[in-house]
């Protein structure tokens, strides 16, 4: 079973460079996006065999979430019930016969760490979230995390230090998430790779220098851990600042 997460950075931009052929070369049986940035009725997108499934933050233009499955859940959940999180549609869960899939797009701490505090709360709010879900069944959670873990996950940790997205604040969090039972799964297969990011800054040559961040993740229940199969960073894919990540699972 192939999965896929992608923060499309809008989209409908997206579209226009080239998502849709690689949503189809790639055939996921479930495919996770970050960053819609758009309300209901403003993109009619055929993917023929899938099942849509569209959270939309209350701002337009703004954050937003969606996945796309050949088989259909269970049931659906949009957002994590707490009404101060669920304005900005950023969490998405599906419940299917053995695991729940959570795709999340974290909210950023901005310039100046004028966010941090919030996305403190955030960050103690949605790993409670994940772990209500475990008492029921293991859950695999993806999406655009917004911090990279250790220094390896970024080019330049030093000059970074106090920078949002790797800040101790938040490399804590993420700690705390995978010490309470979560799979790293990019670092569960290469603990020890270089040089793989998945989001590149539009400034300065980022990408074709590949000083990049690697804050995309797939995170699994360590019940699951005999279940994972691969994971893979798709680096060659352009269309968005970011590109997309694969967990494969028996």
């Amino acid at each position: 079973m192939k999965l896929i997460s992608w923060n499309v950075n809008g989209i409908r931009a997206c579209v226009k460079k080239g998502f849709l052929d690689f949503f189809n070369e790639i055939d996921a049986d479930i495919f996770c996006i970050q960053e819609s940035k758009l309300q209901e009725g403003q993109i009619d997108l055929e993917l023929e065999g899938y099942h849509q499934y569209w959270n939309y933050a209350v701002k337009k233009g703004y954050s937003g979430t969606a996945i796309f499955t050949k088989k259909e859940p269970i049931s659906v959940a949009y957002g994590i019930d707490i009404e101060e999180h669920d304005q900005e549609g950023r969490v998405i869960t599906l419940e299917f016969e053995d695991f729940y899939v959570v795709t999340v797009y974290t909210p950023n701490s901005k310039r100046e760490l004028e966010r941090l505090e919030y996305r403190m709360s955030w960050e103690d709010d949605f790993r409670a979230y994940l772990k209500q879900l475990e008492r029921v069944k293991p859950v695999i959670m993806c999406g655009d995390l917004n911090v990279a873990h250790k220094e390896i996950d970024l080019k330049n940790p030093k000059t970074n230090r106090r920078n949002a997205g790797f800040t101790d604040e938040e490399r804590e969090k993420m700690t705390l998430l995978l010490n309470d039972g979560f799979i790293d799964t990019f670092r569960y297969f290469y603990p020890d790779k270089e040089h793989m990011y998945s989001w590149w800054s539009y400034m300065r040559k980022a990408r074709e220098n590949n000083t990049g961040w690697r804050i995309d993740y797939f995170c699994a229940s360590e019940a699951l851990k005999d279940r994972l199969v691969s994971a893979d960073i798709h680096t060659e894919i352009l269309g968005s600042d970011h590109c997309p990540v694969e967990l494969v699972i028996k």
